[in-house]
């Protein structure tokens, strides 16, 4: 017997608003289906959170694309049809084997919901039930604490997506108006809404019913700021003495200037940022997190979730510049040359109660911040704050991708920098590398003072690698200037190493090879006896 397929709206995003029904049948379901983007995090799983059990079986849809182009023949529309009838086969598994299947979506499952598009390809062939949810344009009439629609108002709801032209037409008139999926498309909605002489009376609603929820008048938004889960709302004109009355709930729409820090030789010292500005009350914490090589799509889930739950945001300036800005977080910049300063300035944040994230390209346990806010942590005075460590992908494995796999076998990870460590050190362990055999993954090679160190690394790796050894030159991987090169350590140029370098030396075991797709590197997997 097959089982039974379930469409559940889980409303616009507190748990507490999703219906007795809905919260029964995730209990109760055998087999829980959540969409997300390619970075893992679902809004609907999250929501449904709290009526989860163990032992469900969690099936993830990731979208291939949503925004950005694709390649696929069909393009993007071609894309998203192979990816739902990919879904609902995954999907017709468990039915046929007699499983009950909810499909979980955020808002109403039939308004703009993604679940429909199983729905048209399931429903037909499976006994199948719609729950219905709160719509998130209640939510955000709510968030207002303004009537959407009275007597005999129409309201009209839109996508963002339409032309600004069509908008502006849609828009002309008195009626009560929602216009939904923003993000992107804010720029157009505000043009429609200028031409349409109504930009006074909009109102823009971030994540209605969320803890990130946020209101303010749509003309004083910065698009910057603006998510794809937020609105444009025109609500009922027939309540006058609403007109002047702020909502309800959420935050302006743009927060407080961050609070002053001191500085001292361009680099932060504790202090500086009021109490009452803090998490009064609450325990705070210290999240260390690696924001990997380059931009959003090298982060981990878990590194962009320990981002969005921060307060405040704290690191060397170019790295904190790679985090979208949000105006509920506050921003604290340093030099890259402070990084005990920075460790006690963000320790003693969390004492006070906020939810900290300092920020370290690649892991932050190599070569990078967790070493050093663990080291300051050590001190009595910080003991009872809370540290974790949030990994990311390092360097050396994003430059290993791009050409195969030359960490395939041992490996080991050596910083040249001389900055923390004498020189002497440094070349005792790269030749006991060297003569070890192993793969090695070379950090800080050279900078524009510090341009010795790489000189003398070549010198004592020929003395014990082959002049025909593959090294591969990485740099700015993952970003706008990124170069990836195989050279022979023989030919290997000192003068072309910088900051933004990684170098991969092989050992006496990687191979280059010349395939049909290009040049690949690798290191068996097995040694020679």
């Amino acid at each position: 017997m097959s089982g039974r397929l379930y469409g559940v709206g889980l409303g616009p995003g507190d748990p507490e608003l999703v219906t007795v029904k809905a919260a029964r049948l995730i209990a109760d379901a055998e087999v829980i289906v959540y969409h997300s983007a390619r970075h893992g995090r679902s809004i609907a799983r999250s929501v449904a959170a709290p009526y989860l059990r163990e032992g469900q079986i969690e099936e993830q849809l990731i979208y291939p694309v949503t925004t950005e182009a694709t390649s696929h023949p069909g393009g993007y529309q071609g894309a998203l049809d192979e990816f739902y009838a990919s879904c609902a086969a995954r999907l017709a598994a468990h039915l046929d084997a007699g499983r009950d299947v909810v499909v979980l979506a955020e808002g109403d499952p039939f308004f703009y919901g993604s679940y429909m598009h199983l729905h048209k390809r399931l429903a037909s062939r499976y006994e199948t039930h719609v729950v219905p949810g709160v719509t998130s344009v209640s939510g955000a009439s709510a968030a207002l604490g303004r009537p959407l629609v009275e007597r005999d108002e129409v309201l009209t709801v839109l996508p963002g997506t339409l032309p600004a032209s069509t908008l502006a037409a849609r828009l002309a008139g008195d009626d009560p108006a929602v216009i939904m999926k923003l993000g992107r498309t804010f720029g157009a909605v505000r043009e429609a809404l200028e031409s349409a002489g109504r930009l006074d009376e909009a109102w823009y609603v971030e994540r209605a019913s969320t803890s990130s929820e946020r209101t303010a008048p749509l003309a004083d938004v910065d698009p910057e700021t603006v998510p794809y889960f937020s609105m444009a709302v025109l609500p009922s004109r027939l309540s006058p003495g609403l007109s002047d009355v702020a909502p309800s709930s959420g935050a302006p729409a743009s927060s407080a200037a961050a609070p002053a820090i001191n500085t001292a030789a361009g680099g932060v010292a504790a202090g500086g940022v009021a109490a009452s500005d803090l998490g009064a009350g609450r325990a705070g914490e210290v999240a260390v997190v690696g924001l990997g090589p380059a931009g959003r799509e090298w982060q981990t889930p878990e590194s962009q979730a320990a981002l969005a739950a921060a307060d405040d945001l704290v690191g060397y300036g170019p790295y904190l510049d790679r985090v979208p800005a949000n105006p509920r977080q506050r921003r604290h910049p340093s030099d890259n040359r402070v990084e005990a300063e920075r460790a006690a300035f963000a320790l003693d944040l969390a004492a006070r109660g906020a939810r900290v994230a300092v920020v370290s390209s690649g892991d932050p346990g190599v070569f990078a911040m967790a070493a050093a806010v663990l080291e300051v942590a050590e001190e009595p005075r910080w003991k009872h704050v809370p540290v974790r460590v949030v990994p990311g992908l390092t360097a050396a494995q994003a430059v290993a991708s791009r050409v195969g796999a030359p960490l395939g076998h041992d490996f080991c990870i050596l910083s040249l920098s001389d900055r923390l460590k004498p020189w002497d050190v440094i070349a005792s362990r790269l030749a006991a590398a060297a003569s070890a055999d192993f793969v090695i993954a070379i950090y800080n090679p050279a900078s524009k003072s510090r341009r010795e160190q790489i000189v003398a690394a070549k010198g004592l790796l020929l003395e014990h690698r082959d002049a025909d050894t593959p090294v591969v030159i990485g740099r700015d991987v993952g970003g706008s200037e990124e170069s990836v090169r195989v050279v022979r350590l023989a030919d290997l140029d000192p003068s072309e190493i910088d900051m933004r370098t990684l170098l991969l030396i092989g050992s006496s075991q990687t191979r280059a090879v010349a395939r049909g797709d290009g040049q690949v590197v690798y290191t068996p997997r097995r040694y020679p006896a």
